[in-house]
C-alpha cells in the first residue's frame, strides 16, 4: 500500500498521526485550564459540539474534516459539513450586526439582516471545498492543515445576490474588485482574513450573501449571520460572519490575497521554490472525485462489489466518471446520479463482479464538460492546494 492509497494501516498509527495526537493532547491539557467552560469541555472531549462525528484537525480555531464514509448524500447535513477557520469563530448578535458596504460606491450602505431579507431571495446548491483538501497526500509534504479527503461538502445556500447589494450602493466605474471581511478577529499577529472577488464574479447572479444553509438559519460555526458564496470557486472565498463589503479599484494588498491562496502559473518540480511573480490567485475548483464506499481495507466474498462516490468540477459539469478494479488497465463507465446542478457534485456508482480472491485497487476518475480529466500524478505546489489525483481504495476479496 502506498501513501496515496491511505494514511493509515491496520498494523498501527503512522508517525505523523502520533505526533498530531500528542500535540492535540498537550494542547487540550494546557488550554482547558485557561479557556471558558464551553471550550475546555471541547478540548477535554476532543470534539466540537454539534460536530461530534467529524475528524478534528484543529480545535482552536476549529478545523474539522468529514469522514468520507459519511459523505453519502447529495446534500450534506449541516452537522456533517466540514469546518475551516483561520481565526476563532465570531459570535455575532444579529440584533446589533450590520453589513457595511462602502469604498468605490456612490451610496455607502449599512444594512441589517432584516434589510437583506427584504431584498429578492436567491438559492444556489454549491459544493464547497477547502483549497487544501488532500494536502496530506502531497510528497514532499508541506505545512498546513493535513486534510485528507473530507474538507468538502454540498449545501443549499439562500440569501441575497451580491449584485443586488452592489447595485443598491452604486458601484463607481473605477471599482474592479470587491473585498470581503468577516467579524472574526485575527489570532495574535495573524493578518486579518480578507479576500476579494473580481467584479465579474462578484456581480454574477449566482454569487450570493447567504443567511440560510439547507433551509435553516446559517449556523454560527458556518458564519452566522451572513457568509459569501462564490459558487465553483475554492472555499476561502466563502467568507464567514461577513461584516464589510468594500469596492476597491485594484486587488487587495492583504496577506490572504497577495501571498496565500496562490498557485504556480506553470508546472513545477516537487519541492521546488516558486518565486512570487510565478504565482497567481486560485479561483475555480478542479475536476475531482472521491470514493465513499467501500471503505479502505474492506473484505468481500467473491462476487458483487458495489462502489460509489461523488465527483465535481467547480464551475463545470461532470460528464462522466470511469472506474477500474485492475490498477487502471481497463476502465468502465459508472452510472451518474439524477441530481445535476452546475456547482454541485454528482454521485456515481458501479457494481464490479470480482470472482478471484486477492487484493484489488478500486479507482475512480472524473471528466468535466471542458475535457479536463483527473490526473494520475498531482500538480505539486508549495501550499498543497487542489489535490485531484485519481482516487483509490484497496479492498480484499477472500475465498
Amino acid at each position: 500500500m502506498n501513501k496515496n492509497e491511505s494514511r493509515t494501516s491496520q498494523s498501527g498509527l503512522s508517525r505523523r498521526q502520533l505526533l498530531l495526537g500528542a500535540a492535540r493532547t498537550g494542547a487540550a491539557i494546557t488550554l482547558s485550564q485557561i479557556l471558558p467552560n464551553e471550550f475546555s469541555e471541547a478540548f477535554a472531549q476532543n470534539v466540537v459540539k454539534g460536530k461530534e462525528k467529524l475528524i478534528v484537525r484543529s480545535l482552536r480555531p476549529e478545523d474539522l474534516e468529514t469522514p468520507v464514509g459519511l459523505l453519502n448524500t447529495w446534500i450534506t447535513p449541516n452537522d456533517l459539513f466540514y469546518v475551516r477557520h483561520h481565526a476563532y469563530a465570531a459570535r455575532v448578535n444579529a440584533n446589533e450586526w450590520k453589513l457595511t458596504v462602502d469604498g468605490e460606491v456612490n451610496t455607502p450602505l449599512s444594512l441589517t439582516l432584516d434589510d437583506l431579507k427584504k431584498m429578492p431571495k436567491a438559492t444556489v446548491t454549491v459544493t464547497l471545498e477547502c483549497a487544501g483538501n488532500g494536502r496530506a497526500f502531497f510528497d514532499p509534504p508541506m505545512p498546513g492543515i493535513q486534510w485528507e479527503k473530507g474538507a468538502v461538502g454540498t449545501a443549499r445556500f439562500s440569501g441575497v445576490r451580491l449584485a443586488d447589494v452592489l447595485k443598491k450602493a452604486g458601484v463607481k466605474a473605477v471599482g474592479k474588485y470587491v473585498a470581503l471581511n468577516g467579524a472574526d478577529k485575527p489570532v495574535g499577529k495573524q493578518p486579518d482574513f480578507i479576500r476579494n472577488l473580481p467584479m465579474a464574479k462578484a456581480v454574477h447572479p449566482d454569487t450570493i450573501l447567504a443567511y440560510e444553509m439547507n433551509g435553516e438559519p446559517l449556523p454560527q460555526i458556518h458564519g452566522f449571520p451572513l457568509r459569501a458564496i462564490a459558487p465553483g470557486w475554492e472555499g476561502a472565498y466563502a467568507v464567514k460572519w461577513l461584516a464589510h463589503v468594500q469596492v476597491i479599484d485594484k486587488e487587495h494588498e492583504g496577506f490572504f490575497v497577495k501571498t496565500a491562496y496562490r498557485f504556480p502559473n506553470k508546472q513545477v518540480a516537487p519541492g521546488a521554490a516558486v518565486p512570487p511573480e510565478n504565482m497567481e490567485p486560485l479561483t475555480g475548483l478542479v475536476v475531482k472525485s472521491f470514493i465513499n464506499a467501500p471503505a479502505e481495507g474492506t473484505s468481500f466474498k467473491p462476487g458483487k462489489v458495489k462502489m460509489g462516490g461523488f465527483a465535481w468540477a467547480g464551475e463545470s459539469f461532470i460528464t462522466k466518471v470511469e472506474v477500474s478494479s485492475d490498477n487502471g488497465s481497463t476502465w468502465k463507465l459508472a452510472k451518474l446520479g439524477k441530481e445535476r446542478e452546475r456547482y454541485a457534485w454528482q454521485s456515481f456508482d458501479y457494481e464490479f463482479t470480482i470472482t478471484k480472491p486477492g487484493s484489488y485497487l478500486l479507482m475512480a476518475r472524473a471528466t468535466d464538460d471542458k475535457g479536463n480529466v483527473q490526473p494520475v500524478a498531482p500538480h505539486w505546489n508549495p501550499s498543497g492546494y487542489l489535490w485531484n489525483v485519481i482516487d483509490k481504495v484497496r479492498i480484499n476479496v477472500e475465498a
